[in-house]
């Protein structure tokens, strides 16, 4: 279920002109378009650029959640100068009536409707603050997945992980059709410790970033699902890249000792994510190894 079918991302693709017959068409079959929002007026209406026709999308048609009072008007004024989804409503004049809100309700009650815990989406990140990553499920409808949920080895902030604009594949915690949210996770798609490890070995001099200092030792990612402890050593900051040699493997105590030998600036832009499954749906993960006293696991689906 990673597909989104129609509803993609604000902004996913090129933008395109219609023309007049495509826009009463759209208008007679609901058909989702995009175009840029060029201006919000004194009272939070957008003025939208459709490739050479101009649209106008009224305050309350601008998200889902507006008429609740669920969304703030800093949403819509944050809209200008980006692509936006709407549906064509009708026709004042020249000028066409649109409406963001019916695109997203589409994407609630077509899309939304029908996930339950476990399955796999696509999502593209569009904010990143310090408690979470938020990302566009479709036409702008937006769903958090929490740092915590981000990968297995702790990061301070996002922005070490992800950049805006990326695209992202991301499970299902939790479904909320009357908010029309999604509770999301990402760290089961990137791997086990035994999947992680099984790409290092003894003996090996790698890369990783530093994610923490402490007295008794310094944590090193070698990915971001795996972790290794390295002895303290003077002059390390949290964020730089560590040249580590690994020690040792050791599987029943899920640790990876290092040693490192050289640290400098790290200059690059996180990668884009590895992903070890491409299941579209998941109902039980366990990141630690069996045997390991320490049990990390996710349960999207009670087990009988």
């Amino acid at each position: 279920m990673e597909q989104n079918g129609e509803f993609r991302a604000e902004g996913a693709g090129p933008i395109r002109s219609y023309s007049l017959a495509e826009l009463h068409a759209a208008c007679a079959t609901g058909r989702i378009l995009e175009g840029r929002a060029l201006l919000c007026d004194e009272d939070c209406n957008l003025t939208v650029d459709l490739g050479g026709a101009v649209g106008f999308m009224p305050r309350e048609e601008c998200a889902l959640g507006v008429r609740e009072g669920r969304v703030r008007d800093i949403a819509i004024l944050t809209r200008v100068g980006r692509q936006i989804s709407c549906c064509v409503t009708g026709f004042d004049g020249e000028r066409f009536l649109l409406s963001r809100r019916l695109a997203q309700q589409q994407v609630r009650d077509t899309f939304m409707a029908r996930l339950r815990p476990g399955d796999v989406i696509s999502c593209t990140v569009t904010r990143l603050a310090e408690f979470g990553a938020f990302v566009d499920i479709g036409c702008g409808l937006p769903s958090l997945i929490p740092i915590d949920n981000l990968s297995v080895s702790r990061i301070l902030h996002p922005r070490d992980r992800l950049q805006e604009g990326m695209t992202l594949r991301a499970v299902v915690r939790e479904v909320n059709l009357e908010l029309a949210r999604l509770s999301l996770s990402h760290k089961e798609l990137l791997g086990t410790w035994e999947e992680n490890a099984a790409l290092f070995a003894q003996g090996q001099t790698v890369p990783g970033v530093i994610r923490g200092v402490e007295s008794y030792g310094v944590f090193v990612e070698l990915m971001p699902n795996l972790t290794g402890l390295a002895e303290w050593k003077a002059g390390l900051t949290v964020g730089e890249t560590a040249v580590a040699y690994i020690k040792s493997i050791l599987k029943d105590r899920m640790k990876i000792k290092l040693l490192i030998a050289d640290h400098f600036p790290t200059l690059t832009p996180p990668p884009p994510p590895r992903y070890f499954t491409q299941a579209d749906h998941i109902s039980y993960w366990r990141y630690s190894p069996e045997g390991c006293p320490k049990v990390i696991e996710t349960v999207f689906e009670v087990r009988v």
